[in-house]
């Protein structure tokens, strides 16, 4: 006997089979990539991490210029454990080492401390690289659209930026995206985060009288054309989060 289609008891049994089956397919793809994603995402925080403090591979251009990449995927858990020499945990007056450090999550950290009773994990990582120490602190802030996070790394004294890295979930192509381009992150690097006494972060200036960078001490670099509020996003999130770790830098300057 042939089956009547167009029916509304087929029409919804078929509706119901093709969730079930699209449902169980979406369910196994999930179970069966999520290791490889949970590794990829910790590879990148590793390969992100090691950028602002400098260790990466140069790769030479067509024009000759050289070009710093991320440090290969096959690579980075060494290089990591390499470099990074300690991985901090601070909990108020509270400070731990967790070699897992640098999977903490910052956006589930700061929904946490909307809670005043919450003691927010801040992770710090401590590097050594030529003889140097550094401290990377991760940040995370909000662009003109949505996200955006990023590395800071600073010399032993605290107060001196030795490279940064930064990222964005969706800012506009050519304009706030720049702001994980070589041209805007190798501006900051030798920046001040202290003017005289007072701590001021790295202000992203429009209209900054230093378009070369050349004055390191004047704790600002040139903003991103067409990307003022990107530009605004990564001076309250620069300021925003390396302020929560002062208390901690001031008892290593005791």
């Amino acid at each position: 006997m042939a089956k009547n289609t167009d029916s509304n008891l087929y029409t919804v049994l078929f509706a119901i089979g093709m969730v079930v089956v699209v449902g169980s397919l979406l369910a196994f793809s999930a179970s069966y990539f999520n290791p490889t994603i949970s590794l990829n995402r910790k590879l990148e925080k590793q390969q992100n991490i090691l950028y602002a403090m400098g260790v990466n591979e140069s790769t030479l251009t067509s024009n000759s210029e050289d070009v710093n990449n991320f440090v290969p995927t096959d690579k980075v858990i060494d290089e990591f454990n390499k470099y990074i020499t300690k991985q901090l945990v601070i909990e108020g007056d509270k400070v731990t080492e967790d070699n897992q450090a640098f999977l903490i999550d910052l956006k589930k950290e700061a929904d946490k401390a909307k809670n005043p009773s919450y003691v927010r994990k801040l992770p710090l990582f401590i590097g050594e690289k030529d003889g140097q120490k550094f401290y990377i602190v991760p940040m995370r802030g909000v662009g003109l659209w949505d996200a955006i996070w990023g590395y800071m790394a600073l010399n032993e004294d605290l107060e001196t930026v030795k490279g940064v890295f930064f990222d964005h979930k969706s800012e506009t192509p050519g304009l706030g995206a720049n702001i994980k381009e070589p041209f805007f992150m190798d501006d900051f690097t030798g920046e001040h985060i202290f003017a005289g006494d007072q701590f001021k972060g790295v202000v992203v200036a429009k209209g900054n009288a230093d378009p070369k960078n050349e004055n390191k001490t004047d704790s600002e670099v040139d903003a991103i054309a067409g990307a003022t509020i990107t530009g605004n996003g990564v001076t309250v999130m620069i300021k925003k989060d390396l302020s929560m770790y002062l208390p901690y830098f001031k008892t290593l300057k005791k």
